[in-house]
């Protein structure tokens, strides 16, 4: 897909190629640029290049697991603010604390039902744009000050 100014990113992460064109043909009425990986590594790799703005994070991947993948994310402060939702067949309660523990934002059972997905999309999106708003506002304010400070 295209680099889309001003959409927002998402990076489908999943070892399975089924899965992941499922998930690409839901998000189609949702106005966003669609990465995708196959697997940890690759997941990993994407983040750095293209920081998106959200991860449908399969757990179960080869090379590094959603677990492995989701630790390294928030580790770094360049991506640790990063929306993570973790999209898997695990459904013990271990694996919920497990990826809790790790850092998902949120989680997803396969299989996985299309307006689900979409209304924890929207909405972990929209966290997303709120953040990077706060952000900007809390930086304008900081100069602000700085300006008005040098300036008496």
């Amino acid at each position: 897909m295209a680099e889309s100014a001003g959409l927002p990113k998402i990076l489908i992460a999943d070892d399975n190629v089924q899965n992941v064109e499922l998930l690409e043909a839901y998000l189609a009425e949702v106005e966003c640029e669609i990465l995708t990986a196959f697997n940890g590594e690759e997941t990993l790799e994407m983040v750095d290049e293209h920081h998106p703005d959200l991860i449908l994070l399969d757990i179960m991947m080869p090379k590094l697991s959603g677990f492995e993948v989701c630790k390294k994310i928030r580790k770094n402060p360049e991506t640790r603010e990063t929306q993570i939702l973790m999209v898997t067949a695990l459904n013990e309660p271990s694996d919920f604390e497990r990826g809790v523990q790790a850092g998902t934002d949120d989680f997803l059972t396969k299989p996985v039902n299309k307006v689900e997905l979409l209304c924890r999309v929207r909405s972990l999106l929209r966290v997303r744009h709120l953040r990077t708003q706060l952000e900007r506002t809390l930086a304008y304010l900081a100069e602000v000050e700085t300006a008005s400070r040098s300036s008496s």
